[in-house]
Protein backbone atom coordinates (compact mmCIF):
# COMPACT_ATOMS: atom_id res chain seq x y z
CA UNK A 1 0.00 0.00 0.00
CA UNK A 2 1.66 3.64 -0.91
CA UNK A 3 1.73 5.90 1.67
CA UNK A 4 0.01 9.51 1.94
CA UNK A 5 3.04 12.00 1.42
CA UNK A 6 3.00 13.66 4.24
CA UNK A 7 5.30 16.67 5.15
CA UNK A 8 8.10 14.60 7.10
CA UNK A 9 9.60 17.39 9.09
CA UNK A 10 6.18 18.12 10.78
CA UNK A 11 4.39 16.19 13.52
CA UNK A 12 1.30 13.61 11.96
CA UNK A 13 0.01 12.54 15.38
CA UNK A 14 1.05 14.91 18.30
CA UNK A 15 -1.55 13.10 20.45
CA UNK A 16 0.83 10.73 22.66
CA UNK A 17 -1.08 7.32 21.84
CA UNK A 18 0.41 4.65 23.84
CA UNK A 19 0.99 1.29 22.71
CA UNK A 20 -3.24 -0.65 22.42
CA UNK A 21 -4.31 -2.73 25.33
CA UNK A 22 -4.50 -5.71 23.28
CA UNK A 23 -4.25 -5.90 19.42
CA UNK A 24 -6.13 -8.86 17.34
CA UNK A 25 -6.81 -9.32 13.30
CA UNK A 26 -9.41 -8.45 11.82
CA UNK A 27 -7.84 -9.55 8.10
CA UNK A 28 -10.09 -10.78 5.85
CA UNK A 29 -9.95 -14.53 3.92
CA UNK A 30 -11.97 -15.68 1.25
CA UNK A 31 -11.58 -19.63 0.86
CA UNK A 32 -12.92 -21.77 -1.59
CA UNK A 33 -13.16 -25.56 -0.64
CA UNK A 34 -10.68 -25.36 2.57
CA UNK A 35 -8.20 -23.19 0.24
CA UNK A 36 -7.73 -19.42 1.32
CA UNK A 37 -8.46 -18.03 -2.15
CA UNK A 38 -7.70 -14.00 -1.09
CA UNK A 39 -7.12 -12.56 1.83
CA UNK A 40 -7.49 -8.78 2.70
CA UNK A 41 -5.34 -6.93 4.98
CA UNK A 42 -7.49 -4.93 7.52
CA UNK A 43 -6.03 -1.74 9.94
CA UNK A 44 -7.76 0.01 12.63
CA UNK A 45 -7.90 1.50 15.96
CA UNK A 46 -9.93 1.99 18.82
CA UNK A 47 -9.25 5.16 20.78
CA UNK A 48 -10.71 6.67 23.77
CA UNK A 49 -11.46 10.31 24.29
CA UNK A 50 -8.21 10.92 26.39
CA UNK A 51 -6.25 9.46 23.50
CA UNK A 52 -5.80 6.01 25.23
CA UNK A 53 -5.27 3.37 21.98
CA UNK A 54 -7.58 0.57 23.50
CA UNK A 55 -7.27 -1.95 20.33
CA UNK A 56 -5.56 -1.92 17.39
CA UNK A 57 -5.40 -4.34 14.11
CA UNK A 58 -1.55 -4.14 11.91
CA UNK A 59 -1.08 -0.55 11.80
CA UNK A 60 -3.12 1.57 14.24
CA UNK A 61 -1.05 5.08 12.98
CA UNK A 62 -1.29 4.32 9.24
CA UNK A 63 -2.55 7.27 7.68
CA UNK A 64 -4.78 7.24 5.09
CA UNK A 65 -7.53 9.37 3.11
CA UNK A 66 -10.47 10.34 5.24
CA UNK A 67 -12.73 10.42 2.74
CA UNK A 68 -16.54 10.75 3.49
CA UNK A 69 -15.99 9.81 6.90
CA UNK A 70 -14.82 13.43 7.71
CA UNK A 71 -18.14 14.61 6.82
CA UNK A 72 -20.12 15.63 10.50
CA UNK A 73 -16.62 17.50 11.07
CA UNK A 74 -16.66 19.74 7.47
CA UNK A 75 -20.01 20.77 8.40
CA UNK A 76 -19.11 21.48 12.01
CA UNK A 77 -18.34 25.01 11.64
CA UNK A 78 -21.76 25.77 10.75
CA UNK A 79 -23.24 24.30 13.22
CA UNK A 80 -20.94 25.52 15.66
CA UNK A 81 -22.19 29.50 14.09
CA UNK A 82 -25.89 28.56 14.55
CA UNK A 83 -26.44 28.61 10.70
CA UNK A 84 -28.46 25.51 10.38
CA UNK A 85 -30.66 27.61 12.73
CA UNK A 86 -30.56 31.13 10.70
CA UNK A 87 -31.65 29.02 7.76
CA UNK A 88 -34.45 27.27 9.35
CA UNK A 89 -33.04 24.09 8.83
CA UNK A 90 -33.30 21.32 11.23
CA UNK A 91 -32.05 17.64 11.78
CA UNK A 92 -33.38 16.09 8.49
CA UNK A 93 -30.45 18.68 6.89
CA UNK A 94 -27.97 18.30 9.41
CA UNK A 95 -28.16 14.51 8.67
CA UNK A 96 -27.79 14.80 4.81
CA UNK A 97 -25.12 17.05 5.29
CA UNK A 98 -23.37 14.33 7.02
CA UNK A 99 -24.90 11.74 4.95
CA UNK A 100 -23.32 9.30 2.11
CA UNK A 101 -26.66 9.32 1.14
CA UNK A 102 -28.48 6.41 -1.61
CA UNK A 103 -30.05 9.06 -4.04
CA UNK A 104 -33.28 7.71 -3.01
CA UNK A 105 -36.44 10.60 -3.49
CA UNK A 106 -36.31 11.77 0.39
CA UNK A 107 -32.62 12.06 0.50
CA UNK A 108 -33.27 14.25 -3.65
CA UNK A 109 -36.11 15.86 -1.94
CA UNK A 110 -33.88 17.45 0.72
CA UNK A 111 -30.68 18.50 -0.97
CA UNK A 112 -32.96 20.48 -3.24
CA UNK A 113 -34.76 22.07 -0.86
CA UNK A 114 -31.71 22.69 0.97
CA UNK A 115 -30.53 24.50 -2.32
CA UNK A 116 -33.75 26.29 -2.69
CA UNK A 117 -33.65 27.82 0.84
CA UNK A 118 -30.63 29.23 0.09
CA UNK A 119 -31.45 30.37 -4.06
CA UNK A 120 -29.19 28.24 -5.95
CA UNK A 121 -29.78 25.31 -7.60
CA UNK A 122 -28.44 21.56 -8.74
CA UNK A 123 -25.91 23.29 -11.24
CA UNK A 124 -24.39 24.82 -8.35
CA UNK A 125 -23.25 22.11 -6.65
CA UNK A 126 -20.17 21.19 -7.47
CA UNK A 127 -20.28 17.01 -7.48
CA UNK A 128 -20.71 15.33 -10.08
CA UNK A 129 -24.10 13.22 -11.25
CA UNK A 130 -23.62 9.40 -10.15
CA UNK A 131 -26.41 6.85 -10.17
CA UNK A 132 -27.93 6.39 -6.52
CA UNK A 133 -26.00 4.09 -4.09
CA UNK A 134 -29.14 2.22 -2.64
CA UNK A 135 -30.90 -0.44 -4.85
CA UNK A 136 -34.39 1.01 -4.50
CA UNK A 137 -33.14 4.85 -5.53
CA UNK A 138 -31.52 3.38 -8.79
CA UNK A 139 -34.99 1.60 -9.35
CA UNK A 140 -37.20 4.58 -8.50
CA UNK A 141 -35.08 6.51 -10.65
CA UNK A 142 -34.94 4.19 -13.66
CA UNK A 143 -38.93 3.59 -12.85
CA UNK A 144 -39.47 7.60 -13.37
CA UNK A 145 -37.68 7.97 -16.54
CA UNK A 146 -35.70 11.04 -14.92
CA UNK A 147 -32.35 11.73 -16.13
CA UNK A 148 -29.72 11.40 -12.71
CA UNK A 149 -28.63 15.13 -11.44
CA UNK A 150 -25.84 16.06 -8.74
CA UNK A 151 -28.80 15.88 -6.43
CA UNK A 152 -28.55 12.31 -6.68
CA UNK A 153 -24.85 12.13 -5.70
CA UNK A 154 -24.15 10.72 -2.22
CA UNK A 155 -22.37 13.65 -1.23
CA UNK A 156 -25.09 16.33 -2.38
CA UNK A 157 -26.14 17.22 1.43
CA UNK A 158 -22.86 18.22 2.47
CA UNK A 159 -21.99 20.40 -0.89
CA UNK A 160 -25.29 21.74 -0.39
CA UNK A 161 -24.39 22.86 3.30
CA UNK A 162 -20.75 24.25 2.07
CA UNK A 163 -22.36 26.30 -0.70
CA UNK A 164 -25.02 27.79 2.38
CA UNK A 165 -22.20 28.53 4.51
CA UNK A 166 -20.80 30.84 1.16
CA UNK A 167 -24.22 32.32 1.23
CA UNK A 168 -24.82 33.01 4.96
CA UNK A 169 -21.02 34.57 4.80
CA UNK A 170 -21.27 36.50 1.75
CA UNK A 171 -18.20 34.09 0.15
CA UNK A 172 -18.11 32.97 -3.64
CA UNK A 173 -20.28 30.38 -4.08
CA UNK A 174 -17.91 29.79 -7.18
CA UNK A 175 -14.75 27.76 -5.94
CA UNK A 176 -16.19 26.74 -2.98
CA UNK A 177 -14.82 23.05 -3.08
CA UNK A 178 -10.99 24.29 -3.69
CA UNK A 179 -8.74 24.28 -1.49
CA UNK A 180 -8.04 27.91 -0.67
CA UNK A 181 -11.47 28.76 -0.58
CA UNK A 182 -12.70 29.92 3.12
CA UNK A 183 -15.01 27.22 3.54
CA UNK A 184 -12.28 24.49 2.80
CA UNK A 185 -9.98 26.46 5.03
CA UNK A 186 -12.80 26.12 7.93
CA UNK A 187 -13.24 22.74 7.67
CA UNK A 188 -9.68 22.20 7.50
CA UNK A 189 -9.23 23.66 10.44
CA UNK A 190 -12.26 21.53 12.32
CA UNK A 191 -10.52 18.70 11.00
CA UNK A 192 -7.12 19.71 12.76
CA UNK A 193 -8.41 20.46 16.00
CA UNK A 194 -10.74 17.19 16.84
CA UNK A 195 -8.17 14.76 15.20
CA UNK A 196 -5.42 16.61 17.11
CA UNK A 197 -3.22 16.63 13.37
CA UNK A 198 -1.79 20.05 13.50
CA UNK A 199 -3.21 22.47 10.71
CA UNK A 200 -0.18 22.23 8.58
CA UNK A 201 0.08 18.44 8.67
CA UNK A 202 -2.82 17.47 7.12
CA UNK A 203 -1.93 16.11 3.70
CA UNK A 204 -4.94 17.41 0.93
CA UNK A 205 -5.90 15.85 -2.14
CA UNK A 206 -9.23 16.10 -4.15
CA UNK A 207 -12.41 13.87 -3.06
CA UNK A 208 -14.80 12.09 -5.33
CA UNK A 209 -16.84 14.46 -4.86
CA UNK A 210 -14.89 17.38 -5.62
CA UNK A 211 -14.18 18.95 -2.58
CA UNK A 212 -10.87 18.22 -0.44
CA UNK A 213 -9.93 15.10 1.40
CA UNK A 214 -7.60 15.06 4.20
CA UNK A 215 -4.53 12.50 5.33
CA UNK A 216 -5.20 11.67 8.81
CA UNK A 217 -3.98 8.83 11.09
CA UNK A 218 -5.97 5.93 11.92
CA UNK A 219 -5.81 6.48 15.30
CA UNK A 220 -6.61 10.46 15.02
CA UNK A 221 -9.86 9.71 13.29
CA UNK A 222 -10.90 7.34 15.91
CA UNK A 223 -9.75 9.82 18.21
CA UNK A 224 -12.20 12.76 16.79
CA UNK A 225 -14.92 10.64 16.97
CA UNK A 226 -14.57 9.42 20.14
CA UNK A 227 -14.21 13.22 21.34
CA UNK A 228 -16.76 13.80 19.15
CA UNK A 229 -19.46 11.67 21.13
CA UNK A 230 -17.82 12.63 24.50
CA UNK A 231 -18.29 16.62 23.64
CA UNK A 232 -22.14 15.07 22.97
CA UNK A 233 -22.65 13.00 26.18
CA UNK A 234 -21.30 16.24 27.50
CA UNK A 235 -24.43 18.54 26.09
CA UNK A 236 -22.02 19.94 23.85
CA UNK A 237 -24.64 21.92 22.11
CA UNK A 238 -22.72 21.40 18.13
CA UNK A 239 -21.69 17.59 18.91
CA UNK A 240 -24.93 16.67 20.62
CA UNK A 241 -26.94 17.93 17.66
CA UNK A 242 -24.48 15.99 14.82
CA UNK A 243 -24.74 13.11 16.67
CA UNK A 244 -28.19 13.28 17.60
CA UNK A 245 -29.01 13.97 13.51
CA UNK A 246 -27.37 11.25 12.68
CA UNK A 247 -27.95 8.31 14.96
CA UNK A 248 -31.81 9.39 15.22
CA UNK A 249 -32.10 9.56 11.30
CA UNK A 250 -29.82 6.55 10.05
CA UNK A 251 -31.98 6.41 6.68
CA UNK A 252 -31.03 9.74 5.61
CA UNK A 253 -26.85 8.95 7.04
CA UNK A 254 -27.57 6.14 4.30
CA UNK A 255 -30.89 4.85 2.92
CA UNK A 256 -32.31 1.64 2.32
CA UNK A 257 -30.09 -0.86 2.26
CA UNK A 258 -26.62 1.34 2.96
CA UNK A 259 -24.43 -0.69 5.49
CA UNK A 260 -24.37 2.56 7.99
CA UNK A 261 -28.68 3.11 8.12
CA UNK A 262 -28.83 -0.72 8.94
CA UNK A 263 -26.13 -0.79 11.63
CA UNK A 264 -27.19 2.45 13.56
CA UNK A 265 -30.65 0.61 13.21
CA UNK A 266 -30.02 -2.59 14.56
CA UNK A 267 -28.27 -0.95 17.30
CA UNK A 268 -30.66 1.49 18.67
CA UNK A 269 -28.68 4.61 18.22
CA UNK A 270 -25.96 3.53 20.81
CA UNK A 271 -23.17 3.46 17.56
CA UNK A 272 -22.56 6.26 15.19
CA UNK A 273 -21.50 5.05 12.33
CA UNK A 274 -19.97 6.80 9.05
CA UNK A 275 -18.56 4.69 5.45
CA UNK A 276 -15.66 6.44 3.40
CA UNK A 277 -14.44 5.14 0.19
CA UNK A 278 -11.86 2.91 -0.27
CA UNK A 279 -12.56 0.98 2.80
CA UNK A 280 -12.34 3.34 5.18
CA UNK A 281 -14.73 3.74 8.37
CA UNK A 282 -15.16 5.55 11.35
CA UNK A 283 -17.42 4.81 13.68
CA UNK A 284 -18.23 5.56 17.60
CA UNK A 285 -19.97 3.86 20.36
CA UNK A 286 -22.05 6.55 22.23
CA UNK A 287 -22.09 6.18 25.72
CA UNK A 288 -18.87 4.31 26.23
CA UNK A 289 -16.74 7.59 24.35
CA UNK A 290 -14.90 5.42 22.11
CA UNK A 291 -13.96 6.18 18.43
CA UNK A 292 -12.93 3.88 16.11
CA UNK A 293 -11.59 3.90 12.72
CA UNK A 294 -10.63 1.03 10.38
CA UNK A 295 -9.29 0.97 6.22
CA UNK A 296 -9.35 -2.12 4.79
CA UNK A 297 -5.78 -2.13 2.77
CA UNK A 298 -6.79 -3.09 -0.68
CA UNK A 299 -10.17 -0.63 -0.09
CA UNK A 300 -12.00 -4.00 -0.79
CA UNK A 301 -15.70 -3.25 0.69
CA UNK A 302 -16.72 -7.12 0.62
CA UNK A 303 -13.95 -7.06 3.37
CA UNK A 304 -15.10 -3.86 5.24
CA UNK A 305 -18.58 -4.69 6.58
CA UNK A 306 -17.44 -8.01 8.02
CA UNK A 307 -14.56 -6.00 9.99
CA UNK A 308 -16.53 -3.56 10.92
CA UNK A 309 -19.26 -6.10 12.20
CA UNK A 310 -16.27 -7.82 13.96
CA UNK A 311 -14.93 -5.47 15.96
CA UNK A 312 -17.96 -3.44 17.33
CA UNK A 313 -19.03 -7.91 18.48
CA UNK A 314 -15.67 -8.25 19.85
CA UNK A 315 -15.95 -4.92 21.84
CA UNK A 316 -19.41 -5.67 22.59
CA UNK A 317 -21.56 -3.40 20.73
CA UNK A 318 -23.71 -5.73 18.63
CA UNK A 319 -26.99 -7.32 19.06
CA UNK A 320 -27.29 -10.69 19.77
CA UNK A 321 -28.93 -11.05 16.71
CA UNK A 322 -28.03 -9.28 13.60
CA UNK A 323 -31.04 -8.77 11.47
CA UNK A 324 -31.05 -10.42 8.16
CA UNK A 325 -30.25 -7.59 5.67
CA UNK A 326 -27.11 -6.42 7.97
CA UNK A 327 -25.88 -10.41 7.62
CA UNK A 328 -26.82 -10.50 3.71
CA UNK A 329 -24.32 -7.79 3.56
CA UNK A 330 -21.40 -9.08 5.37
CA UNK A 331 -20.77 -11.23 2.04
CA UNK A 332 -19.98 -14.47 4.32
CA UNK A 333 -20.89 -17.59 1.69
CA UNK A 334 -19.27 -18.10 -1.65
CA UNK A 335 -22.18 -19.36 -3.80
CA UNK A 336 -21.36 -20.88 -7.25
CA UNK A 337 -23.64 -19.67 -10.50
CA UNK A 338 -25.92 -22.98 -9.64
CA UNK A 339 -26.24 -21.54 -6.22
CA UNK A 340 -23.82 -24.60 -4.35
CA UNK A 341 -21.82 -22.91 -1.17
CA UNK A 342 -18.76 -23.48 -2.14
CA UNK A 343 -16.61 -21.21 0.09
CA UNK A 344 -16.86 -18.44 2.82
CA UNK A 345 -15.96 -14.88 4.03
CA UNK A 346 -14.44 -14.56 7.25
CA UNK A 347 -12.23 -12.94 9.67
CA UNK A 348 -9.44 -15.00 9.47
CA UNK A 349 -8.02 -15.51 13.06
CA UNK A 350 -10.97 -14.21 15.03
CA UNK A 351 -14.38 -16.06 16.41
CA UNK A 352 -16.77 -13.58 16.75
CA UNK A 353 -20.14 -15.26 17.99
CA UNK A 354 -23.05 -12.59 15.66
CA UNK A 355 -21.03 -14.21 12.90
CA UNK A 356 -20.48 -17.31 13.26
CA UNK A 357 -22.88 -19.84 11.73
CA UNK A 358 -24.07 -20.89 8.15
CA UNK A 359 -26.98 -18.20 8.11
CA UNK A 360 -25.04 -15.39 5.56
CA UNK A 361 -25.83 -14.83 2.20
CA UNK A 362 -22.43 -13.65 -0.02
CA UNK A 363 -21.09 -13.37 -3.29
CA UNK A 364 -21.68 -15.80 -6.40
CA UNK A 365 -18.85 -17.10 -8.64
CA UNK A 366 -19.10 -14.56 -12.29
CA UNK A 367 -20.44 -11.46 -10.36
CA UNK A 368 -17.05 -9.57 -9.71
CA UNK A 369 -17.43 -9.41 -6.40
CA UNK A 370 -19.66 -9.59 -3.34
CA UNK A 371 -23.14 -8.47 -3.38
CA UNK A 372 -22.41 -6.25 -0.31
Amino acid sequence: MHSIAFDSSLPTSPIAFGPPDSTTSLDVIVTRGDVVESRHRVHAAVVDARGQLLRAARDPHLPVWWRSCAKPFQVLPMVERGDFGRLGWGVDELALACASHGGEPEHVAIASAMLTRIGLEEGDLACGPHEPLSARGARLLRESGQRITRLHNNCSGKHAAMLARAVLEHWPTVGYERHDHRVQLAARAAVSTWTGVPYEALALAVDGCGVTVFGVPLANMALSYARLVAAATRGDAAPQQIVSAMTANPFLVGGTDRFDTLLMTACGGRVLCKIGAEGVHTLAVVDRGIGIALKVEDGGQRAQYPAVLALLDLLGELPHELPEPLRELTGRLVRNTRGEIVGELRISALGVGALSGSHGESTHDGSGGSTA
